[in-house]
């Protein structure tokens, strides 16, 4: 694709790894100049700078880009697209990646996205909706279980719970729909049966008409090792998952993303972003447990590792429609990310913690740390401190020519970085078998 020789300007929206993941792909295009991330963290360095604008606060992000003369918008964070902020963009003649706050809905809404894979005859698990805490505690008991709940809207990775008995049926309905622990998320949930299998995420590049599939990544989102714990955003992930065959990933194209996009477009409301279905795989089946309107995080973390390409020039043609399958090439090998978290997460954890180590880390072969809950500290201008600022802090990624040899590499930089409390998992990669 031919790109205009003035060198671009860059937004992208969102805190997180994610978003730090894609300034950094972004920043090494040939035709970016500056990436700018509304509000970054701090990891933002070199012409990567941060701006004092929330992700769900459209308006100034619209003001921000038309006087900076932004290129191209890029959505990390998906309260930004439920927040209206690509259809703000696109009113005024800006490119932005992400799907407009209808298509958004495929995430915002679990209700929306089950009704839509019903209609589309996509393979998901048996499932009923309620807006009653009473009839849906009567619906999951009636249920084999294990039984899944979830909450309606967003609640950032965290508004699923697995009930093994009763009791956790009632716990998990009251949490969400009772005590309101998400928010108006939880004023209406989906009760599934659970899937068994592996969980496995998959993403696919869209224009709103075609699709290009990434390689498939597996998070591990309990907090213990083991798979132990309550959820969280994600611990850690690996990219490709070697028993998840070619034929998984074409399947899952024919099966889940392509009727998704044709279900989008029937309601007059096509997607353009990265779509993420997680999948559940069971040998040769393939069922879709939820869709993800956006990167995630922190598979971003690995997919940036190994995209080989211009991203810049990627999510420009999408936006504008123009996908072309052949600029999305993989380098071989894989890529792993250990998240490193802060004590007591992902419960109430404190926040200022001085971190050390990531220049070290950094110097290790093939490691990037990507922070993703950090700020520097600016007092007496001693901006070279790391402070812990929230949950997730630091993703530590490496890259390799085998799992084995990659998992290694990560974990020796994780050694080097320390803060007081520093929580990660020792197993990020080590559940291989299909």
């Amino acid at each position: 694709m031919a790109m205009e020789s003035a060198r671009a300007t860059v937004l992208v929206i969102g805190s997180g790894g994610r978003e730090q993941a894609l300034a950094w792909k972004l920043a090494q295009s040939a035709h970016v100049k500056k990436v700018y991330i509304a509000p970054g963290n701090g990891g933002s360095t070199g012409n990567i700078e941060n701006v004092a604008i929330g992700f769900t606060d459209v308006p100034e992000l619209l003001k921000f880009a038309q006087e900076k003369h932004i290129d191209l918008t890029v959505i990390g964070q998906e309260a930004a697209s439920d927040a209206g902020a690509v259809d703000a963009f696109k009113a005024a003649g800006l490119t932005i990646f992400g799907p407009t706050k209808a298509a958004t809905r495929l995430e915002a809404s679990k209700v929306f996205s089950k009704d839509l894979m019903a209609s589309e005859h996509i393979p998901t698990a048996a499932y009923q909706t309620f807006t009653d805490p009473g009839d849906a505690i009567e619906y999951a008991t009636s249920r084999p279980l294990p039984v899944v709940i979830k909450a309606d809207g967003l609640a950032t990775g965290k508004g699923v719970y697995i009930c093994a008995t009763v009791q956790e049926i009632g716990i998990a309905i009251t949490d969400i729909m009772v005590k309101k622990v998400f928010g108006e998320s939880g004023d209406s949930v989906v009760v599934e049966d659970f899937l068994k299998g592996q969980e496995v995420s998959v993403h696919a590049l869209c224009d709103g008409n075609q699709a290009v599939m990434f390689p498939a990544s597996q998070d591990h989102k309990q907090v213990f090792d083991g798979d132990k714990g309550p959820n969280t955003g994600g611990m850690g992930v690996i990219a490709p998952v070697p028993w998840v065959t070619p034929a998984h990933i074409e399947a899952t194209k024919a099966q889940i993303v392509l009727p998704a996009l044709a279900g989008l477009q029937k309601r007059n409301t096509p997607f353009t972003g990265c779509l993420y279905p997680g999948l559940m795989i069971d040998g040769d089946d393939i069922k879709l447990l939820e869709f993800n309107a956006r990167f995630g995080d922190p598979e971003a973390e690995v997919y940036m590792r190994l995209l080989d390409g211009d991203l810049y020039e990627v999510l420009t043609a999408c936006a504008k429609g123009e996908l072309d399958p052949s600029s999305i090439a993989w380098k071989p090998g894989f890529a792993v990310t250990v998240v490193l978290c802060s004590p007591g997460y992902p419960a109430d954890y404190p926040k200022g913690l001085p971190i050390t180590g990531i220049a070290e880390a950094e110097k290790l072969n093939d490691i990037v740390v990507f922070h993703a809950a950090t700020i520097r500290n600016t007092i007496a201008g001693n901006d070279d401190e790391i402070l812990t600022a929230g949950g997730r802090v630091l993703n530590v990624t490496a890259t390799g020519p085998t799992l084995e040899e990659t998992i290694d590499k990560a974990y020796a930089a994780v050694k080097l970085i320390n803060f007081e409390g520093m929580h990660y998992r020792t197993d990020i990669g080590r559940r291989l078998n299909g």
